[in-house]
């Protein structure tokens, strides 16, 4: 069985309504309540997005995140009570695609959860008809949603993969980084921090060097570049 988001959290109140709000809004959602309950369904089933706590009664959402990441790319967003910059580092860095603070607002939440589901569940069809693209000394499959560096195909997570999309399609302007708010996660609830790691793990998987990067370019103050390929 398909559902398109499953939410893992140990609130019973809240990880119903959650998933109430969703199945009443037209996005078929499935919840459970612990490490095991998450792995035993999608050990049988599969999603297009979770929704994943970080405390987890005795469990660590972040090592449940890790586990899932082994298996498939599904994006994951990370709900949490904790507001640390450390935490959001840490979630981000081990395959977390967004994280969203407790308490938020169902409808944001929802209006983001539907722009990713919408780009996650297209990528398997043709995106493109243009094949690989170069940039640098790497190239970037866009039907394989994927970065060739070296004779090494890596593959993009679903954010990532909008992420440079969209930095194609202005590529050589600088963009602000409000306007990578609006036009890729499409809300204005995304911190400074969120975009920072999801670009340095763009520059881990396309820059011969990340620490001094050739391709997406850092313009102080304002915002990223990326580089015009002439």
């Amino acid at each position: 069985m398909h559902t398109n988001v499953l939410v893992i959290d140990d609130e019973p109140e809240l990880a119903e309504y959650t998933a109430k709000y969703f199945n009443m809004s037209g996005v078929d959602t499935r919840f459970v309540l612990s490490r095991q309950e998450a792995l035993d369904f999608l050990g049988e089933n599969t999603c297009s997005l979770v929704l994943l706590d970080i405390n987890l009664g005795g469990d660590s959402g972040f090592d449940l995140c890790r586990e899932i990441r082994s298996t498939t790319d599904v994006p994951i967003f990370f709900i949490s009570a904790r507001s640390s910059e450390d935490d959001m580092l840490l979630a981000l860095s081990i395959g977390g695609d967004d994280y969203i603070c407790k308490p938020f607002s169902l409808g944001v939440l929802l209006a983001k959860v539907k722009a990713v589901l919408k780009r996650y569940e297209e990528k398997g069809g043709s995106t493109s008809d243009e094949g690989l693209i170069q940039l640098g000394s790497s190239c970037f499959d866009m039907k394989k949603a994927a970065v060739i560096r070296d004779g090494v195909s890596t593959g993009l997570k679903a954010m990532e993969y909008k992420l440079l999309v969209y930095m194609l399609k202005n590529r050589g302007r600088v963009i602000p980084k409000d306007e990578f708010f609006e036009k890729v996660w499409e809300t204005d609830y995304v911190s400074d921090v969120t975009l920072n790691v999801h670009i340095r793990h763009l520059r881990e998987k396309i820059e011969q060097d990340p620490g001094e990067p050739r391709v997406i370019k850092t313009i102080w103050g304002v915002g990223f570049m990326l580089e015009d390929g002439n």
